[in-house]
């Protein structure tokens, strides 16, 4: 795992004059991503304050060297698939050139300074998915959502939940970044019970508040990840929305789960925060409470139990046009923290890899819904509503069970450790877009 260095000192400032206090992408930060500048096509990016800084210029310029010029080259393309697929070190040697360059009071200031073409104001640029999404595998591993969707379902926790990282394969195509619409989609479902199903808009559009994973290196056809390693096959992390049809859900989960309610969209935040950035906030995994099964030895590992977890602040909240037109800021839905989770990532890659299933570069994993064990912890209107038995009010005088169109959900991220610079991960938001009519007339 990464460990704490210079990087980290809460006393390194950057010349970049947006990134002091910034709440998300200070120079102990350096999230990276793709984005195309005014001028331009994609290519790959680092953020830093309101600015972003261009990997491919960076490397024409020969600002980098050894590693991290093979890094910075990887990067430079349309996607971050390159840079991700070697592996840890080059991605280090980056990130620490990259806050030599940077930081305020570092003699290679002079190198970058005032050098046309190396920052781009971010808010001239547009950003786009940061990798290639080969495969999109959802797991489950928010226990307190797991809990309470079994009881709103009338069901009990599945009895493999506490030994195995359940996950469904999802759809790639269907991944998009922060900022994107989302279309409500129709689907099957039924209106009355015991009645026929019809086809028509999703009624119960919901989100849910997941913590995603991009994979770095993959591993062979046939060779599993040992559990002890998998921590290193993970090039960092995102904020996650897995759209939900409620409605669709419910009539065509049984018998092998999630299809047409889950693969219309998923949302992430472009910029992917590195495992590197996130040393300081490594905590211990949250203990097992008494009575339940410790896992099998091939997703058990002392190490990544005492260091395996993160903690990251998760903030969701609900913008309508009502609120816009009132001048009332968004209605803040819940506050939970990726410590809820049941299983580590390590945990998760252990479990993907133990049949032998290739993972590669740019493979996104999400962690399933992550709620915290009260109801401001609930990260999904599911929960939250009671499945619509009650309805949440807004200061506009509105109401809402699931969402409406023309509703933005918006997550936000942040770490926070007394000693050390809180980062964050941007935001992860999308507006509700009304339903295209499926029936050719």
């Amino acid at each position: 795992m990464s460990s704490v260095d210079e990087t980290h000192d809460p006393k390194r400032k950057s010349w970049v004059a947006s990134a002091e206090g910034h709440p998300d992408f200070p120079i102990q930060n350096l999230p990276f991503g793709i984005f195309s500048p005014p001028k331009g096509g994609p290519r790959g990016g680092v953020v830093i304050g309101g600015a972003i800084f261009d990997l491919r210029a960076g490397a024409e310029a020969g600002l980098f060297s050894g590693a991290a010029q093979s890094a910075a080259a990887a990067a430079a393309g349309t996607a971050l698939n390159p840079l991700m697929a070697l592996g840890k070190e080059p991605r280090i040697a980056l990130r620490k050139r990259l806050s030599e360059l940077l930081m305020a009071d570092g003699a290679a200031r002079k190198e970058v300074e005032g050098r046309a073409g190396l920052l781009h104001n971010a808010a001239d640029c547009a950003v786009h998915l940061p990798a290639a999404v080969g495969n999109f595998t959802d797991f489950f591993a928010g226990i307190h959502h797991a809990n309470n969707a079994s009881r709103l379902f009338g069901l009990s926790l599945a009895p493999n939940y506490k030994h195995v990282p359940i996950a469904y394969h999802g759809r790639a195509s269907s991944v998009r970044p922060s900022g994107t619409a989302v279309r409500r989609p129709n689907g099957q479902r039924l209106m009355k019970i015991d009645g026929p199903p019809s086809l028509g808009p999703c009624q119960a559009l919901d989100y849910e508040f997941e913590f995603g994973a991009w994979i770095g290196t993959g591993n062979e056809l046939g060779n599993p990840v040992r559990i002890s390693g998998a921590a290193d096959h993970i090039f960092g992390y995102c904020l996650l929305n897995d759209w939900s049809a409620r409605d669709v859900q419910a009539w065509e989960m049984i018998p092998l789960g999630p299809f047409l309610s889950k693969n219309f969209s998923t949302t992430v935040s472009p910029w992917i925060v590195t495992p590197e950035a996130l040393a300081p906030f490594r905590v211990e995994q949250s203990p097992r409470p008494e009575g339940d099964p410790r896992p099998l030895p091939y997703v058990w590992d002392n190490n990544d139990q005492r260091l395996g977890a993160l903690d990251v602040e998760l903030e969701a909240s609900l913008l309508t046009h009502g609120l816009q037109v009132k001048g009332k800021p968004a209605h803040l839905l819940s506050v939970t923290n990726t410590k809820d989770l049941y299983w580590t990532f390590a945990q998760m890659v252990a479990h993907h890899t133990s049949s032998g299933c290739n993972l590669l570069p740019g493979d996104l994993f999400g962690s399933g819904t992550i709620s915290g064990p009260t109801r401001e912890g609930c990260g999904s209107l599911l929960e939250l509503t009671e499945n619509g038995a009650k309805p949440i009010h807004l200061a506009s005088g509105e109401t809402r069970t699931y969402l409406e169109d023309g509703d933005e959900i918006i997550f936000r991220g942040v770490c926070r450790r007394a000693g050390y610079v809180s980062i964050g991960f941007g935001e992860c938001r999308g507006m509700v877009l009304p339903s295209l009519d499926p029936v050719d007339n």
